[in-house]
């Protein structure tokens, strides 16, 4: 059943994804590349998480919010990818109205949780570069475990105002989401009633978790920056740069790809280019960040060697 009678009115019971692409040969090859990297994506954050755990030498401000951007990173790819993969293998990729409302809230949820992450760590690297004496005191664990449980609960209202505009629009004619996950904008055209004051209130909690911890990110490197240049040493100069960069190339990612959807112009194309960008902004960043971190970052690959050679020595 894909729709019940309501009235005078066909309700919408369940959802057609169209994908990526109709070609099948093209469908072969994209299921067989995203199969990979969704591999490497989950074995990479698993392994990001692992480690920290177990490595007293990653026990740390900064190794404390990447773990967890690691997890948010892995949920938010699984939210999607293996429904993804699905479609590349069915004619007709069926998701239920229900289930796609769970699929919007994981992904607004987690996505704003990562925005708050990044946020975080950002300003950790401004606390050790601009006040390293008071450090320990104010990225203690009580600091830290307060950071997340904002984090936490603004994706837990961000996904609420979204789930709440979703249950808001009224569906009663097509059905065919022209996406390959249930994102809000496809939704929002195939609406046959919207409710103006509820897509307002997401879009602005959207907007303004972008906002805000974009500000955070900005104002801690522009205060890095100062700190930086105001070094006399070089090596002082380079050692505290080198801390930043695998932070600093997260987030040109992740709101790289955020500005190119949101803000692009609307056009013909549009719908298909935000697709591709789409497939790079929740399959591939999630796969990169851990790689990222490792190989950029030398505590943790120091950290890795250790507890290899801790496995090797142990046989």
């Amino acid at each position: 059943m894909e729709a019940l009678v309501d009235g005078n009115h066909t309700t919408v019971t369940e959802f057609i994804l169209l994908g990526l692409t109709h070609d099948p040969v093209l469908r072969v090859i994209l299921f067989i590349i995203i199969l990979c990297i969704y591999l490497v994506t989950v074995s990479g954050n698993l392994c990001t998480i692992l480690l920290i755990r177990v490595s007293t030498q990653l026990h740390h401000p900064m190794y404390f919010f990447l773990s967890n951007l690691a997890f948010a990173d892995m949920v938010f790819s699984s939210s999607v990818t293996p429904n993804m993969l699905v479609n590349f293998l069915v004619d007709k990729h069926i998701i239920t109205y229900h289930g796609c409302a769970i699929q919007l809230g994981i992904v607004v949820f987690f996505g704003a949780v990562e925005c708050f992450l990044l946020a975080g760590m950002a300003y950790d690297r401004f606390v050790a570069i601009c006040n390293p004496l008071l450090y320990s005191t104010k990225m203690s664990t009580q600091v830290c475990v307060q950071l997340l449980i904002v984090a936490y609960t603004s994706g837990f209202l961000n996904a609420s105002s979204f789930t709440i505009s979703f249950c808001s629009l009224l569906f009663c004619g097509p059905n065919r989401v022209n996406h390959f996950f249930c994102d809000f904008a496809p939704l929002v055209e195939l609406s046959c009633s919207v409710d103006s004051v509820f897509i307002l209130v997401s879009t602005c909690s959207a907007g303004s978790i972008v906002v805000v911890t974009v500000i955070v990110i900005a104002i801690s490197y522009i205060y890095i920056l100062i700190t930086i240049l105001k070094m006399r040493s070089t090596e002082g100069r380079h050692k505290a740069f080198s801390t930043c960069t695998s932070h600093l190339t997260a987030v040109t990612l992740f709101y790289g790809t955020i500005t190119f959807i949101y803000v692009m112009p609307k056009s013909s194309y549009s719908t298909d280019q935000n697709k591709v960008i789409s497939v790079f902004y929740m399959v591939v960043i999630p796969m990169l960040n851990p790689l990222i971190y490792s190989l950029r970052n030398n505590d943790i690959k120091e950290a890795l060697k250790r507890e290899l050679g801790k496995k090797i020595i142990s046989y």
